[in-house]
């Protein structure tokens, strides 16, 4: 039985400001989280010499286990962080040598979270999540950002978009 919502970290610190908005909504909404950094997952590679590190075995997990999946990253320099972005590219190989789990993803949920301590984002911050969900015809739940660990009501608002 698939589980329904599973949030992935992609923060450089695993206990950073990021990571305790996460603990905050798992919280709220009981799901489970994985933490990029516990994975060796390699920059994406035309030549799919990396499909033996640790990406496909966690998409696997992801897909056959959750409905939706919310991403949450701090803000680095006006975009995603790094780790995410490779993770995001990463995704190409469900395009490639994986097509049929990548059609798996068709319908899921997709939601993200951003977090910047004391600072604002502009609107296309998102552009990335939802184009990257509307090509793999996942359903985009929204989004939220966090500018202070005050606002984390703001969270209860965004579970209401996740629940469905």
């Amino acid at each position: 039985m698939q589980k329904e919502t599973i949030i992935i970290l992609a923060s450089s610190r695993s206990h950073g400001d990021t990571a305790k908005v996460v603990q905050q909504l798992q919280q709220i909404i009981h799901c489970d989280m994985v933490d990029l950094n516990d994975y060796d997952i390699s920059y994406y590679d035309y030549e799919h010499a990396n499909k033996d590190d640790d990406f496909l075995p966690l998409m696997k997990r992801i897909i056959n286990d959750y409905q939706n999946v919310i991403f949450a990253t701090p803000v680095y320099w006006y975009t995603m962080s790094g780790i995410l972005k490779v993770f995001f590219d990463r995704i190409s190989d469900l395009l490639t040598i994986e097509k049929d789990l990548g059609r798996q993803l068709r319908g899921k949920g997709f939601g993200a979270i951003s977090c910047c301590m004391n600072g604002s984002i502009d609107q296309e911050f998102w552009h990335p999540f939802v184009k990257t969900a509307g090509y793999l015809g996942m359903r985009y739940l929204g989004n939220i950002h966090v500018d202070s660990l005050e606002n984390l009501p703001l969270l209860e608002d965004f579970r209401n978009k996740i629940i469905t």
